[in-house]
């Protein structure tokens, strides 16, 4: 099958419009959350005293505070399938949620470097691995197909939702910035083109994988180390005073992509991934060289020039994006090196993702 054919199938598809249910508890303070979220529309009786009392001592990048927080936080995306939806703004939720928001800034504001110079810390995004050990390098050269789809399966906790923590941040800015990054989105939302949506793409892949592309299908399989990449971009995006940092994570994602996905493009070759596998990667292999020079210069640029105090915002977003990146990646090859799955469960190499 040709691009061209599986483009055309897939337009001939209704749109996903699926609804996740509620992941499984992993500790004390997610164990709240989703019990709450389950029993019913919110109460006026205060539900999370237990829980807050426990979130002081939580591990930050643990898997019960990140598990927490992603579900915190789907409530402003699509919500779970029999929850009631006045829960995303219900103030006891909200103030969990703002609990574990500032544990969380507080260890990715210790684990990066502090700076103002945006330029150099952009400069820092395009330092190459030296050893050549990073996950693309691997899949692209050694990896095999089992680790091929638990990369897929880890990834579609964002890509099935692609740009839209993005989105929050568009009223948050002005002018030349404004513009320059509603340009990107509109790329990654398809450019008119329903058909050609990035969290489209990226479920044809996983289709052409045999993985499940059901939205937030893999959730419970993702571990905390996965789920931490995206909770960050939801704090960023969700908060007005981390409007900076959101840009600088949006920049960091855009400038890194190109080449990964060069090389992912050659995994999905060599590992017989089928052409809408492929598509997703070649067509960011364009489009984010592209986005590269925007976010840069338009979006970082314009945002500074009008406000220039959020320098060390935008580094932070851009080193934040690192920290967790490579905290992703490192575990992603320690498990494969010692022929472990890097997910909570192995997938199932006879009904994967089914």
């Amino acid at each position: 099958m040709t691009v061209g054919h599986a483009l055309a199938e897939r337009s001939a598809k209704p749109a996903r419009e699926t609804t996740p249910t509620l992941p499984t508890a992993r500790g004390p303070v997610s164990r709240a959350v989703v019990e709450a979220l389950a029993a019913g529309p919110p109460a006026e009786t205060p539900l999370f005293a237990d829980a807050m009392r426990a979130i002081p001592s939580a591990d930050p990048y643990g898997e019960d505070l990140q598990l927490a927080l992603h579900t915190c936080f789907e409530l402003h995306y699509r919500g779970f399938a029999g929850v009631d939806p006045d829960w995303e703004w219900d103030p006891g939720l909200l103030r969990l949620r703002g609990a574990m928001e500032a544990v969380f800034l507080d260890a990715l504001r210790r684990d990066t470097a502090p700076g103002e110079d945006v330029d150099g810390a952009l400069e820092e995004l395009l330092v190459e691995p030296v050893d050549g050990r990073g996950v693309t390098h691997h899949l692209r050269d050694h990896g095999e197909r089992w680790q091929l789809l638990e990369h897929a399966a880890h990834r579609s906790v964002y890509h099935l939702k692609e740009a839209d923590p993005h989105a929050f941040v568009v009223p948050r800015l002005h002018g030349r910035a404004k513009t320059a990054l509603v340009a990107v989105e509109n790329d990654e939302f398809g450019g008119g083109r329903p058909e050609m949506i990035h969290q489209g793409l990226y479920a044809d892949l996983l289709d052409d994988l045999g993985l499940d592309s059901s939205y937030g299908a893999y959730v419970d399989a993702a571990p905390a180390v996965t789920l931490a990449t995206v909770t960050m971009m939801s704090l960023f995006g969700l908060r007005r005073s981390l409007r900076g940092a959101l840009v600088g994570h949006f920049a960091a994602a855009e400038i890194t992509t190109a080449p990964s996905a060069r090389r992912m493009a050659r995994a999905m070759e060599r590992l017989d991934g089928g052409p809408r596998a492929r598509l997703f990667y070649t067509e960011h292999i364009e489009a984010d060289a592209v986005h590269e020079q925007v976010l840069r210069h338009d979006v970082v640029g314009g945002l500074l020039a009008g406000e220039p105090g959020l320098a060390s915002d935008v580094v932070f977003g851009l080193r934040a994006t690192t920290l967790l990146e490579d905290r992703f990646g490192r575990h992603l090859m320690d498990c494969w090196r010692s022929g472990r799955t890097s997910l909570r469960r192995r997938l199932d190499a006879g009904t994967v993702g089914r």
